[in-house]
């Protein structure tokens, strides 16, 4: 005989309905699920397709809405509000929200999740069958993945964050579920678990996983470097004592940028005919 249990999906049949619920044969036991559940009308000895739960009465209980992971696959859970002393409550797409442990979380609270970030999960249920969710593991997503083809290289992927290490970042794209890790030298700032970023391929793998940054390309730098430049230029009235003869020291030290990179956004600047250098001193050009 089938066993039902909570954090699964079963197929069960329709015996009879008692009010505002339906009685589903659940073998040994009846399993209640609210009319409500059902988008198009059912009807004695129709087989649905549920997933069970423990409601707050400790009674196993059906829902129509099955969610995006069960005890026994993955998927993504959208968090919907963190409690420091608990952990992150999540949408699972399904009728009730999970809870995944503050233990499964991040030990730094800055990388905890934030609302509408998502989760790569999995359920659990503890002895009394409440269900929770557990983060994927290592294993876990190796085993999920999808080789990338070659064609993604210098791409820009969105992805999300699902393993968080000292030595980079984990990342699964969406929707393709390739896996991309971003060493701690290819970003400005560790991205927090679950965060949604967009992620430029650098080495696509043998084995078809990924290699990418969080840097923009030198292009883009070199524009974010120039308008930096040009907008304190304009900030102060159209003329500063740096020049590319300035040293690294005060140029780090004023626009955070190496001599290099702003020596580049100058060059820019000029050859749009936006800005001269004389003597040392830069200014805005009438």
């Amino acid at each position: 005989m089938t066993e039902h249990k909570p954090g699964y999906i079963s197929l069960l049949t329709v015996k009879s309905k008692e009010g505002s619920r339906w009685i589903l044969d659940g073998g040994e036991h009846e399993i209640m699920i609210n009319a409500s559940e059902f988008d198009s009308p059912i009807q004695e000895g129709d087989d649905v397709e549920v997933f069970l739960y423990m409601n707050r009465r400790g009674e196993l209980t059906a829902t129509a809405q099955i969610p995006n992971m069960t005890c026994e696959s993955f998927g993504w859970g959208r968090v919907i509000r963190i409690d420091e002393k608990e952990g992150a409550y999540v949408d699972i797409g399904s009728s009730f929200e999970v809870l995944v442990n503050k233990a499964d979380l991040p030990r730094v609270k800055a990388l905890w999740p934030k609302t509408d970030d998502e989760l790569f999960m999995t359920l659990r249920t503890d002895l009394g069958g409440n269900i929770f969710g557990r983060l994927a593991t290592e294993e876990r997503v190796l085993e999920l993945i999808i080789e990338a083809p070659s064609t993604v290289f210098n791409q820009n992927l969105k992805a999300r964050a699902y393993r968080l290490l000292p030595v980079g970042s984990f990342f699964l794209s969406i929707p393709e579920n390739y896996r991309i890790f971003v060493h701690h030298t290819e970003r400005e700032h560790e991205p927090r678990l679950g965060e949604e970023v967009e992620i430029r391929i650098i080495d696509v793998r043998d084995d078809g996983t990924l290699n990418g940054s969080l840097l923009p390309r030198k292009e883009e730098r070199l524009g974010d470097d120039a308008e930096t430049i040009y907008r304190y230029l304009m900030d102060v009235g159209g003329k500063m004592p740096f020049s590319d003869k300035s040293t690294p020291d005060e140029i780090s030290e004023m626009f955070g940028m190496s001599k290099a990179a702003f020596k580049r956004a100058l060059g820019k600047l000029m050859k749009e005919g936006k800005v001269t250098q004389r003597e040392g001193w830069t200014s805005l050009k009438e």
